[in-house]
């Protein structure tokens, strides 16, 4: 069998986290939840615990401060990789990623290295965003798309299967990237280790109690990065097309 892992970042996530939970085990029965909590002062990491001690497949990362989104998933891809699960995938806590959607991201990871749950491709939508969020989104896809050359059409979306191979294959532990640019950086190390990508529609859903994470600081980090990246790696294309020529 395929052992399946879905590991669900929280901090505050206190009032969400047991629907979440519920509807994951709803859709997908079989797999084990690890949640990665950073500290939450609202009690998440205590619920979560009691939780774990009836329900064996619900485990437990706690840490002790709020060190990003990023830092988050690469401490629970090494403590599912470490036991030997066989896809991990990304989730958020609040609902936004619906659980009903997992299976068809699950079935897609057959054949594939990397599998999003992508809003913008035919298929997928966004609910209660406002404009100018959607705008946010849709042009940062763009951008990433043309800066690094992939065909990728929501490179920054969370929520995602990775096969445990791939993720072996990749230095992991260079990766300091946090928020939406953690993604496009993961995104872009399958596509450049040779890995397949594909992307399944899904609803994205706006939360509907809590704050977002999203942050001008996140927003900043994901622009420089991916400005930086985009141009070496055109420098590299040119100077391999010199050196073609020559």
């Amino acid at each position: 069998m395929t052992r399946t892992l879905v590991i669900i970042p929280t901090y505050n996530e206190r009032e969400s986290l047991p629907r979440q939970l519920a509807a994951v085990h709803a859709a997908a029965p079989e797999v084990d939840v690890l949640v990665v909590d950073d500290g939450s002062p609202d009690g998440t990491g205590e619920w979560a615990e009691e939780r774990a001690q009836v329900d064996g497949r619900v485990h437990v990362l706690r840490r002790t401060a709020k060190n990003g989104l990023g830092a988050a998933y690469l401490a629970g891809f090494a403590w599912g990789l470490d036991r030997g699960y066989d896809l991990l995938c990304e989730m958020d806590a609040d609902g936004s990623h619906r659980a009903e959607d997992l299976p068809r991201l699950l079935v897609r990871a057959a054949d594939a290295d990397l599998v999003i749950g992508s809003r913008w491709i035919p298929g997928g939508t966004v609910v209660n965003w406002p404009a100018h969020r959607r705008l946010l989104s849709t042009g940062a896809n763009l951008y990433v798309r043309l800066a690094l050359g992939i065909a990728v059409h929501d490179a920054t979306a969370g929520f995602r299967v990775y096969r445990a191979e791939a993720l072996r294959g990749l230095a992991l532990g260079d990766v300091e990237s946090q928020g939406y640019c953690f993604q496009v950086d993961m995104a872009w190390r399958v596509l450049r280790a040779g890995g397949r990508v594909v992307e399944v529609p899904i609803t994205f859903v706006e939360r509907a109690e809590g704050e977002s994470k999203m942050s001008g600081a996140i927003i900043r980090e994901a622009l420089l990065k991916v400005t930086v990246w985009g141009v070496a790696h055109r420098a590299r294309q040119v100077l391999g097309a010199v050196r073609r020529r020559t």
